[in-house]
């Protein structure tokens, strides 16, 4: 009986196992037919990663890309898809068919369409889902139905709309939750606060209605981040934010809270990153932050707080402090300097005074010091580099006094020194003058002295020397000449002296060189025409003597230059009527000669003036020229003759002049004329509007390419009438508020405006080859513009950017950075251009960032979070010169029909530098392979020309500039360095 008892029940053991191997081979017989089929019929695999999803795979599919599967039944559990550059026009929900499945990620790729409430049903046994970065539209889908198991549901970086649905509440276990960079515009709603198992809610940068943080938010109490920046929160900060008390990373920034910062913030105790910059927060900072002994990242800048910085912050150990921008007072705590952790402390602009804390950065590795903006006073601290880290260092506008201290000069990490404007005296230490990575020195305005010491040639670096309003001296060691990287020299207003270095030719790349106010002798160097960047040249009151060079009128971007008081002898060059001045000064020296045709006008006069030699044939005060021999009685008639004529063309040019301004015969009223140039053919200019001088017409008028008598050409713009758009006014003031009073070689150059009761014109210089767009995209369709001129458009564009953003005061936001409005000279040299939507943005500091009353710029350059928040910054135009260089890059619109359905080109060069086999899911922040750089590059090129290094870290910069979220992206002034970094290493 025993017997036959043990072999039934191995008989059945038997039968269980056949029956296990039966139901396991049709699970998977049966996911994978599912997902074949989806493969087939739901999505386009353009690059074949899923070319192994066949039927005669073995172990098919738990051996397929992308699947994963559990042991030992081999069912599926897992699909992960992200990056694979797959295509589909609606969510491929039969994914979820798959029972077994728990976790779908289709992240990073182009799905599009809508996902309604039926096909996301589908997947309720589902424990993640990730559909992030792709086109997604339409309103957030419905949960109609209970997900038991849903912990992780990331939505972020596509385009839905409208409003959170209720039914999330339908997913009662949901700890992740990322809505972030999407185009939501209901409000934030209280219930969020009821999903208490979240670890994660992200919603930043979405265009809500002005909402505030929900006030039940501490509900949330296993909550570890929360990011909710760029979403248009009002009001106060909730006190219950303090029953956060699992949070790790806080970040309210960039949106409109108010009130004050609650004491219940010190119950945070969890939390190591805290961000709350750009908002509207008043009052004092409360001193509750001791038991935030995590925290390590502290920033409330550019708020309007006031009080004194709290003990119980400043003992904390935190990594990077930030409070710039705000009105607070008194003393910077000296409890900062017994911190260990501190690399970075920013409290400039605000009313701070006293001393900084003696031994600051004796405990730390301080890497950047910002406090310049204060009332701060006595010596500065000798120990801010002791651990030989720091790398930025700004005090000016303060009232420091006394030397700066010896151990700065052993500060060799140093590449950023600005200590201006306040009350420094002695010697610089020697080695701050000599740097390796050292690009920036500005010490003017102070009392320093001393000698610039030969070693200064190890600071190739060296980008910017400013030094103005101080009591150096000595002479300029030869050795400065080899810094080759010089962009801007002021040595004014000092006590140098002997002669300028004969190699000074070898500063290719400097742009001003300001040497004004000190003791110079002997000649003006020859060499300076080799100087093709100069824009601006100042050696006025000095002790230079000998001929003015005319080698200075080859400069081709001069348009500053002052020579006065000096000892210079000689005649004024004619060479220099070349040159396009904006300010020309010669005064007070020893010339002599006819003044030249140019400059023999009223508005040059008192740039002549003390140059007993100098004669001009009609401009009192100055002598007239002696004649060589007596005026004949047929030079009389001659000139009588000539009279004659001139007489008659003044007539026939006052009444061509009134037709013009008539536009058919009735009066418009008189011009008023505003010079910003040295110009004087106002007249001929307005007479010369015909139809057959039309070479474009735009939103804001007609242009119109002129030559005058001269043979100059110039550009000159009639806006449309006032009653053809109502903005007429709006942009031609904006023009010259902007183009009037900023003088940069990458800017185009306004020559003067007239204006009248109804019209309007601006002239500029003209650009021979137009605009970049015409280059690229025009009858010479791109094939003039071979890899180094591309490089070299995008390194003098971005110049001139980075001038108005950071050069400019107040700063200037172009808000219509596109390749239309980058215009090419001759020689392809690009200037900025068309500032009718430009903003200064001053003019309403005290309200923060301009909030525009309508979305300003060109279809498809657009920053993405600038149509929601209408706030005019500097990063919006950051993101539209990215757009720029993925123009150059590729010669394709930034809307180009090839990209797809509801694609640019941002969306598009992402997916194929994502589809580099060498990238995996990453951004394009790496190597990225010859395959996809050949399939972005213009195949218009000479490709002798290109360099495919070069090229991928352009493209890098242009991905970085062209971030979704603004904070991301860099400055201007870092485009240009990473730019010119660039150019340094391929020559």
């Amino acid at each position: 009986m025993t017997y036959h008892k043990s072999h039934l029940l191995l008989l059945i053991k038997a039968l269980f196992l056949i029956t296990s191997l039966t139901n396991n081979a049709t699970s998977s017989n049966r996911d994978a037919a599912i997902l074949f089929r989806v493969k087939n019929t739901r999505i386009h695999d353009p690059s074949q990663k899923l070319d192994d999803w066949n039927n005669s795979s073995p172990n098919a599919p738990c051996n397929w890309t992308g699947v994963s599967c559990n042991h030992p039944n081999n069912d599926v559990v897992s699909i992960n898809l992200s990056g694979f550059n797959i295509i589909s026009s609606d969510f491929p929900a039969d994914f979820c068919r798959i029972s077994s499945l728990r976790n779908l990620d289709l992240s990073v790729n182009s799905l599009g369409g809508f996902i309604n409430s039926d096909s996301i049903s589908i997947c309720s046994h589902l424990e993640s889902l990730n559909v992030s970065s792709n086109s997604f539209v339409g309103n957030l889908p419905n949960f109609p139905v209970y997900f038991p198991n849903l912990t992780l549901l990331d939505f972020s970086y596509n385009n839905f709309s409208g409003e959170i649905p209720t039914s999330f509440l339908n997913l009662p276990k949901l700890q992740f939750l990322s809505l972030g960079s999407n185009l939501l515009n209901g409000s934030i709603p209280e219930f969020l606060s009821n999903l208490t198992e979240l670890t994660q809610l992200i919603l930043a940068v979405n265009p809500f209605l002005p909402s505030p943080l929900p006030k039940n938010i501490g509900r949330l109490n296993k909550l570890e981040i929360l990011v909710a920046s760029y979403t248009n929160l009002i009001g106060e900060i909730p006190d219950s934010i303090g029953n956060l008390i699992s949070i790790k990373n806080l970040d309210l920034s960039e949106n409109t809270l108010s009130g004050v910062i609650p004491d219940s913030i010190g119950g945070l105790k969890s939390a190591e990153l805290i961000e709350l910059f750009g908002n509207q927060l008043s009052g004092e900072l409360p001193d509750t932050f001791s038991n935030l002994t995590s925290l390590i990242w502290f920033d409330a800048s550019s708020n309007n707080l006031t009080g004194k910085i709290p003990e119980s912050l400043a003992g904390l150990q935190l990594e990077s402090l930030s409070l710039t921008d705000n009105l607070l007072e008194g003393n910077v705590p000296e409890i900062l300097a017994l911190n260990s952790k501190l690399n970075v402390l920013k409290l400039f602009n605000n009313k701070l005074s006293g001393p900084l804390p003696n031994f600051l950065g004796l405990n730390s590795e301080l890497v950047e010091i910002d406090v310049s903006g204060n009332n701060l006073v006595g010596p500065l601290p000798s120990y801010l580099c002791s651990k030989k880290k720091l790398e930025q260092l700004i005090l000016f506008n303060n009232g420091f006094s006394g030397s700066i201290p010896e151990s700065y000069g052993e500060c060799s990490s140093l590449t950023y020194v600005r200590i201006q404007e306040n009350e420094l005296s002695g010697e610089l230490p020697d080695g701050i003058w000599s740097f390796n990575g050292v690009e920036h020195i500005e010490l003017t305005n102070n009392k320093l002295e001393g000698f610039i010491p030969p070693s200064i040639s190890t600071a190739k670096g060296l980008e910017q020397l400013l030094i103005s309003g101080n009591k150096f001296s000595g002479e300029i060691p030869v050795e400065i000449c080899s810094l080759k990287e010089l962009r801007k020299v002021d040595l004014s207003m000092n006590r140098f002296s002997g002669e300028l270095p004969i190699c000074v030719n070898q500063l290719t790349n400097v742009q001003e060189l300001h040497i004004q106010e000190n003791m110079f002798t002997g000649e003006i160097p020859k060499g300076f025409s080799d100087l093709r960047e100069l824009t601006e040249l100042d050696l006025s009151e000095n002790r230079f003597s000998g001929y003015i060079p005319a080698e200075l009128g080859s400069l081709p971007v001069l348009t500053f230059l002052n020579l006065s008081n000096n000892l210079l002898s000689g005649e004024i060059p004619v060479e220099l009527t070349k040159l396009k001045l904006n300010e020309f000064n010669v005064s007070n020296n020893r010339l002599r000669g006819k003044v030249p045709l140019s400059f023999n006008t009223d508005f040059f006069l008192s740039s002549l003036m003390g140059n007993p030699g100098l004669c001009s044939p009609n401009l009192k005060p100055l002598p007239p020229c002696s004649r060589s021999k007596p005026v004949s009685l047929v030079l009389v008639g001659v000139l009588s003759a000539l009279s004659l004529i001139l007489v008659l063309s003044l007539l026939w040019l006052f009444i061509k002049t009134k037709n013009f301004i008539s536009f058919g015969g009735k009066s418009k009223g008189s011009w008023k004329i505003t010079s910003f140039q040295r110009f004087g053919l106002e007249e001929e200019v307005l007479t010369s509007l015909t139809d057959e001088k039309l070479i474009g017409s735009g939103g804001s008028g007609r242009v119109y390419r002129l030559m005058l008598k001269s043979g100059q050409f110039v550009a000159a713009k009639r806006l449309w009438e006032t009653k053809k758009l109502a903005e007429s006014e709006e942009v031609f003031r904006s023009e010259v508020e902007t183009l009037g009073r900023i003088r940069h070689g990458n800017i185009v150059k306004l020559l003067f405006s007239c204006i009248n009761n109804d019209f309007k014109v601006l002239v500029y210089e003209y650009m021979e080859n137009g605009s970049l767009g015409d280059v690229l995209y025009g009858e010479k369709a791109g094939v003039l513009l071979d890899w180094p001129t591309r490089f070299s458009i995008a390194v003098g564009a971005a110049q001139g950017l980075a001038y108005l953003h950071q050069d400019c005061v107040p700063p200037i936001v172009h808000r219509d950075v596109k390749s239309n409005n980058i215009l090419l000279d001759e020689e392809f040299r690009p200037k900025v251009a068309d500032f009718g939507l430009a903003k200064i943005l001053q003019q309403d500091a005290e309200m923060g960032d301009q909030v525009m009353s309508r979305v300003a710029g060109s279809y498809g350059y657009i920053a993405p979070e600038y149509s929601y928040t209408m706030k005019v910054t500097e990063k919006s135009d950051v993101y539209s010169f990215g757009v720029v260089l993925l123009e150059l890059i590729t010669g394709k619109r930034p809307t180009d029909s090839s990209f797809g359905e509801n694609k640019n080109i941002v969306k598009w060069v992402t997916e194929v530098a994502l589809s580099s086999p060498e990238k995996g899911t990453e951004k394009a922040t790496g190597s990225i392979d010859v395959a996809s750089l050949d399939r972005l590059l213009d195949t218009r090129m000479d490709e002798s020309s290109i360099e495919y290094e070069e090229v991928e870290k352009v493209l890098n910069v242009a991905l970085s500039c062209t971030a979704e979220l603004p904070v991301s992206r860099p400055s201007m002034r870092k485009v240009v360095e990473l730019l010119k970094d660039r150019s340094n290493r391929f020559k």
